[in-house]
């Protein structure tokens, strides 16, 4: 009996002549719509957009925060799965005996640098230090923040965020559109991985929905990491030239200014629309290289001035804590506490007081001292005992506070990069095997993001451990401890050519991410073309500009990067459903080509 051979006749129109030749029309309208709407109501009303994302994010967070959590681990199980099986494993994304495009370290090399560039940047000293403190191994009170006694489960969550399960994001989306370009000849673009699904549907309204909610994730994911980028590049001007107008200087610790972002924003883009001018074959590609080449040395640097043997052991330990970990970190997911269900576990004498105890008791950030001395009147007498057990009745609560702004938040980021770096992955992995491919985007990074953040991170903590830096590093802002770690780690000249570095390293991050996400987005506007116009890449350079600075400058008197975060977690949920069927339409692929090339072999021996 033979098996129907599978749906590939994707046929997205596009315009034969006009400013849209060969772009599909209705998904650049689209998108463009809603990115100018999201834009003019940040600018005219940026109070209201930026309370009501806030306020949109909190709601979504309530109801979704579990699928998040869930589904991502079920991505990192499926590859593995998808690895291990030879019938899967082996198959070639590309023509039989065809050779990759790109030699190893040039694929690596674009892959890390689209993949994680500035975020690694940031957040090498940032999240450890930061999960030090907070963790939810702190949060329970089974151990004290910022102590010795919290730097393992501080690594165990370093290595969820930036391991394994955020790897397996990416390679999701991007393992699906390279097995149906280059083994079914379809184009490279998101409506693809759908249609073992849908079959001809994706070539009317509901492919354009698709392929819209990937652009919608694609900016507002890009948006995030450019916005956390570009605040660690003014950090860095500032330690290099000490230029006061490009920093506020008027809270507890220094931290950029607006004007400082939006001056450092114009700059990027600019960069990032010239090299997306240029292609991925030249821009992306040259700066990649000389991203790797930057990284190696900073590492290098930390390695040999650094707390290297503190790191190494660090390392290995947090390796065995991860994998003990791994089914829990991938599973464990946390839903509100109701204000019910948290009068219900509080002593009898405490109940009466429910409502004057919630609020501290389920603060994620807080602190038992804390508190404690935030309670005022009859609740605030409560003997120590009931106080106690008050603040573990609201742990669930707490757990779920840190998880929603915490591991959700990463995993959000993730998704709604993973149409940029998925469609780029695939766009340069053509010609490697299903499992070279999981291997390679999803293990390889992982380990070098973990031996990163040891290294970098580990000698932050370590020069806070022994008293050296006396607090300061802990005190900076997220985008500042990197430079705060260096000046404690070396000085004098050698210190001022690597704080040198260090902005050359995230100028060439933030230009490869941005200009991968422009050559991205216009991919999918024309249908899955490589080829896609100049004028329509400026374009996009200068709308993702204007989202950035908008929701810079809608943020207020809060951290300017708060709109762009609530916009980015609500912008990717519906691309994580998206995510969703690929990972089901992927796997049907698989299994029915499995069953054509056992019928074909078959047919063949019979013969």
């Amino acid at each position: 009996m033979s098996i129907k051979e599978p749906f590939t006749d994707l046929d997205i129109k596009t315009a034969d002549s006009g400013f849209y030749e060969n772009n599909s029309v209705p998904i650049a309208l689209i998108s463009k719509g809603v990115m100018v709407a999201l834009v003019l109501w940040a600018l005219i009303f940026p109070a209201n957009a930026n309370s009501t994302l806030g306020s949109w994010n909190s709601q979504l967070l309530e109801v979704f925060n579990s699928f998040y959590i869930i589904i991502v681990g079920l991505f990192f199980f499926f590859l593995a799965i998808v690895a291990l099986l030879p019938s899967t494993g082996k198959r070639v994304m590309g023509t039989p005996g065809e050779k990759p495009e790109f030699s190893n370290f040039s694929w690596f090399s674009m892959m890390f640098g689209a993949g994680l560039g500035v975020g690694l940047m940031v957040f090498a000293t940032a999240e450890p230090l930061g999960l030090w403190g907070s963790n939810p191994v702190v949060v329970a009170g089974d151990v004290p923040g910022n102590e010795p006694e919290a730097v393992q489960s501080a690594y165990r969550y370093t290595y969820l965020h930036y391991g394994f399960h955020a790897w397996a994001i990416y390679v999701v989306t991007g393992l699906s559109l390279a097995y149906y370009a280059y083994t079914r000849n379809m184009p490279l673009t998101i409506r693809s991985a759908l249609t073992p699904l849908f079959g001809k549907l994706m070539n009317g309204f509901l492919g354009h929905v698709v392929d819209v909610l990937g652009v919608v994730a694609t900016i507002l994911g890009v948006s995030v990491t450019i916005g956390y980028g570009i605040s660690q590049f003014i950090d860095g001007v500032y330690a290099i030239t000490g230029m006061e107008w490009v920093m506020d200087l008027g809270g507890e610790v220094p931290t950029p200014s607006k004007v400082g972002l939006i001056a450092g924003l114009l700059v990027i883009m600019g960069l990032s629309i010239i090299s997306a001018v240029s292609g991925v074959g030249r821009g992306v590609k040259y700066l990649s290289n000389l991203n790797l080449v930057l990284s190696i040395i900073l590492l290098g640097t930390f390695v040999v001035f650094g707390s290297f043997i503190f790191a190494m052991t660090t390392y290995g330990t947090a390796m065995v804590d991860y994998i003990l970990h791994f089914l829990s970190l991938s599973f464990n997911a946390y839903g509100p506490l109701s204000t019910e269900a948290f009068a219900a576990a509080l002593p009898a004498e405490a109940q009466a007081h429910a409502d004057a105890l919630m609020g501290g008791a389920t603060n994620a950030w807080g602190s038992f001292d804390g508190f404690k001395s935030g309670l005022e009147g009859a609740a605030a007498e409560l003997d120590e005992a009931t106080l106690a057990a008050a603040y573990a009745a609201g742990e669930q609560g707490r757990q779920f506070g840190w998880q929603a702004g915490w591991t959700t938040f990463y995993w959000a980021w993730w998704i709604a990069f993973s149409p940029f770096v998925g469609l780029f992955l695939a766009r340069i992995s053509k010609g490697r095997s299903v499992r070279e491919f999981i291997l390679g985007c999803v293990f390889a990074p992982a380990l070098v993001c973990f031996a990163w953040m040891t290294v970098l991170g580990g000698t932050a903590i370590d020069l806070e451990l022994a008293g050296e830096a006396g607090g300061a590093i802990i005190g900076a802002s997220n985008t500042n401890k990197l430079f705060v770690t260096l000046s404690y780690m070396i000085d004098g000249g050698l210190l001022s050519m690597l704080n040198v570095m260090c902005v050359v390293l995230i100028m060439t991050f933030l230009v490869t991410s941005a200009d991968s996400g422009i050559l991205v987005m216009n991919t999918i506007m024309s249908g899955g073309s490589q080829e896609t116009g100049i004028k329509h890449r400026i374009i996009w350079g200068l709308i993702l500009t204007a989202v950035i600075g908008a929701l810079i400058l809608a943020a207020g008197d809060n951290n300017p990067l708060d709109a762009l975060r609530n916009a980015m977690i609500i912008g990717a949920l519906p691309f994580t459903m998206v995510m969703g069927l690929m990972m089901v339409s992927l796997a049907k692929a698989l299994f029915r080509d499995g069953q054509r090339d056992k019928h074909a072999a078959t047919t063949q021996a019979a013969e």
